[in-house]
């Protein structure tokens, strides 16, 4: 996906620079080339052949076209024209080649490659010309930037006023939510810039405008050309080591801030061996996450502005950081390095960290005051921390809230990069709130966005995700390929939150479908496992899948403890849902009828929260513990309510687990209510593949959207005409278009 972006969508070209990447670049581990004549130098090369066939005057008017479009677009051709008193009338030979054409605005080419050919193929003085022309022309206020470009362009060497003049309309266009060109200005002053300090800084801002835009791989390229460790760090957290990232975000704190550690405190380490233990796996309880988007300016400021914005900004990533690999003791070296250098730790770092030293109702005010700074029009990276500090608290109505806000909010001030990183969490209330194909849908497109800007370790994040989505639909298949995938990249980029998510979602696969020794010994795996393989967050939240399977194979003594460590914190945050779970952790460890009591407590903390998936699943267990009590009636009620729950949520699994029990019971299960349309017979994925496939798309197509094999689209088509008793795509077309119809 990135490939063919940076080639502008030229498939012979994605072809080229494919044959040509390195085994690091291929691997994501560096970025891919930037450049255009590193990208496919085979298909410029035949452009500019064409190009220089042209006649001189032809080739003239190109290449004042092609100045006033690539890369910054100042829509002044006509006017330079005008200005210059050019005769246009060449251009009827570039039309009868099929190269370009007149348009009303200026000049349209035939594609990228031949916009960048016309421009390169001329000589620098000439380029030089056609920029200072075209400077010359653009005279309104809103063209200030612009004109700069054009001035910065057409110079013939280093020149401190010109770069202290880009870097000025660089900070005017940043301003006005513009990051292609304050990139673009940054870039062309750190070239003219004489001084190598200030021109570090200037490229540092210009990997910040890169990674705003969407582009990961121009700006991990700019950033390696710079000494700003921290804006390393950054990088590293989205597509790197999170572990290393954590430690050059923690330096770049420390050197920011001038803090030195306190006597006897555990310095910065990759390990976090020096760290004092954690008290209980609740002490480690965090947000289900990765990390959050870059602050407008902080990159920029990391690499040398004020000192107290940049402290903040790398504390908050280095938290992430430690997020990110499971190791939370971590955060309590960014904590501490915020006590030194005077401030408050920021975003969730502070919950976390009290949470870490088993300060509990300490944590729950630190993230409530969080999850409060949620109202519309905020930052983006405090809108996202919000919603990860209500996920924490478990009220799954304001991290949604806060995440969709946070990704209008980036949208809104063009950071492409954020936006992704915000709909994960989306993703997360909407599982956890009984709407899958919602979610499924949201962490799909996150995940396309999450490839296509270069971010892969919120790729793996989001495959991870998408893997619990298939857990929680019964589609076994995809939740392998899924969790596999997710593991395997994962675990070599210590990325312990993913790898945790992923194993989470296989046990609740196994859970779902009845396998409980399986799920068993999934979580009993997960709960040993370590930072960068593990993760605490992710061991605490599936306590109440681990005390069922548990329950079910004997394991009740490891699964008492367990829960006790659930209950404490679930008591000490007062979460509805979390309160409910512990009391259906409760009621299966309770043997015989004292256990209904359990279970009805749980049901009324259920009507208090939104965790409607996870009530559903109590009211099946009740519903089994009232048919072995031989109290058939509620026994049937509650059974026929959860089955009714789970095809509500598309999860047939869950639901033929329901219809068993009535068997057992001797009660017919109660026809599907609702939508009666043959498409309501497919989980969401099938009907997302379907549609693409009805679209027109090859299985190969469809497998690029999705990342996912041709061979499992393969087997989900076959699924869908099976489920819709239908042999080929024609039939397909004609269904799904009654189906809209009705």
């Amino acid at each position: 996906m990135r490939v063919l972006r940076l080639v502008y969508g030229d498939p012979r070209a994605a072809a080229e620079l494919v044959a040509r990447l390195t085994e690091r670049q291929a691997a994501g581990l560096d970025p891919l080339p930037a450049e255009p004549a590193d990208l496919a130098p085979e298909t410029l090369r035949a452009h500019r052949h064409e190009i220089r066939a042209l006649p001189d005057g032809t080739r003239l008017v190109l290449l004042l076209a092609a100045a006033d479009q690539y890369p910054v677009a100042t829509h002044a051709f006509l006017r330079a024209v005008a200005a210059a008193r050019l005769d246009t009338r060449p251009l009827e030979a570039a039309e009868a080649a099929g190269i370009a054409h007149a348009t009303a605005g200026g000049v349209g080419f035939r594609d990228a490659w031949t916009r960048i050919a016309a421009y390169e193929t001329a000589a620098p003085a000439d380029r030089r010309d056609a920029h200072r022309l075209l400077a010359r022309v653009l005279h309104g206020a809103a063209e200030t930037p612009r004109r700069s470009w054009h001035r910065g362009a057409g110079a013939l060497g280093p020149s401190a006023r010109l770069a202290a003049e880009l870097t000025a309309a660089a900070a005017r266009a940043r301003a006005a939510g513009d990051p292609a060109l304050s990139g673009a200005l940054a870039e062309r002053a750190a070239a003219l810039c004489p001084d190598p300090g200030e021109r570090s800084r200037l490229l540092a801002h210009a990997a910040t405008d890169a990674w705003h835009r969407g582009d990961g791989d121009r700006s991990r390229a700019l950033a390696a050309r710079t000494d700003a460790d921290a804006l390393t760090g950054i990088l590293a957290l989205r597509t790197g080591h999170a572990g290393e990232a954590f430690d050059a975000l923690l330096a770049g704190a420390v050197r920011a801030a001038g803090a030195r550690p306190a006597p006897g405190a555990p310095p910065p380490g990759r390990d976090g061996s020096t760290a004092a233990p954690v008290a209980s796996p609740v002490a480690s309880y965090e947000p289900v996450t990765s990390y959050e988007p870059v602050a407008p300016h902080e990159f920029g400021e990391a690499a040398g502005s004020a000192p107290a914005a940049p402290v903040t900004h790398l504390l908050a990533r280095a938290a992430e950081a430690a997020v990110y690999t499971g190791d939370l003791r971590r955060c309590r070296e960014a904590a501490l390095v915020a006590g030194q250098s005077g401030i408050d730790p920021p975003g969730v770092l502070g919950g976390i960290a009290a949470a870490v030293d088993g300060r509990y109702e300490d944590a729950r005010n630190l993230l409530e005051a969080t999850a409060g700074r949620c109202g519309p029009g905020g930052d983006p990276t405090l809108l996202l921390h919000a919603g990860i500090a209500a996920l924490m608290l478990g009220d799954h109505t304001r991290a949604a809230t806060a995440t969709v806000r946070a990704a209008a909010a980036a949208r809104a001030g063009g950071v492409t990069a954020a936006v992704s990183q915000a709909m994960e969490f989306r993703a997360y209330a909407d599982f956890w709130t009984g709407r899958p194909r919602a979610g499924e849908a949201a962490a799909l497109d996150a995940l396309r966005q999450a490839y296509a800007t270069g971010q892969d370790n919120g790729a793996c994040h989001l495959q991870a995700a998408l893997a619990m989505f298939a857990a929680l639909t019964g589609d076994e298949a995809l939740c392998r390929e899924r969790a596999a995938a997710a593991r395997s990249y994962a675990l070599a980029h210590s990325l312990g939150l993913p790898a945790a998510l992923a194993q989470w979602a296989l046990a609740f696969l196994d859970l779902g479908s009845g396998r409980f020794d399986a799920a068993a010994a999934r979580l009993r795996a997960l709960a040993a496992s370590g930072p960068g393989h593990g993760h605490r967050a992710i061991r605490h939240l599936a306590t109440p899948h681990y005390v069922e399977a548990a329950v079910r194979t004997g394991e009740t003594r490891v699964a008492r403890a367990a829960h006790a460590d659930y209950d404490r914190w679930a008591r000490a945050v007062g979460s509805a849902d979390d309160l409910a779970l512990s009391a259906r952790c409760q009621a299966l460890l309770t043997p015989g009828a004292d256990a209904v009591e359990h279970y009805r407590t749980a049901l009324r903390l259920h009507a208090e929260g939104t965790r409607a998936f996870e009530r559903a699943r109590t009211e099946l267990l009740f519903g089994s513990a009232l048919r072995r009590l031989r109290r058939r009636t509620e026994a049937r009620d509650r059974l026929h309510s959860a089955m009714e729950a789970f095809e509500s949520f598309d999860a047939p699994h869950c639901a033929e687990s329901a219809r068993a029990e009535l068997r057992a019971l001797g009660a017919p299960a109660a026809p599907t209510r609702g939508d009666r349309r043959p498409t309501v017979h497919l989980t969401a994925q099938q009907l997302l593949v379907a549609r693409m496939a009805a679209d027109g798309a090859t299985n190969r197509e469809i497998a690029a959207r999705l990342a996912l094999s041709p061979r499992t689209i393969d087997h989900h088509l076959r699924g869908v005409f099976t489920r819709l008793g239908i042999r080929s795509r024609i039939e397909l077309v004609r269904l799904l278009a009654d189906a809209d119809g009705g």
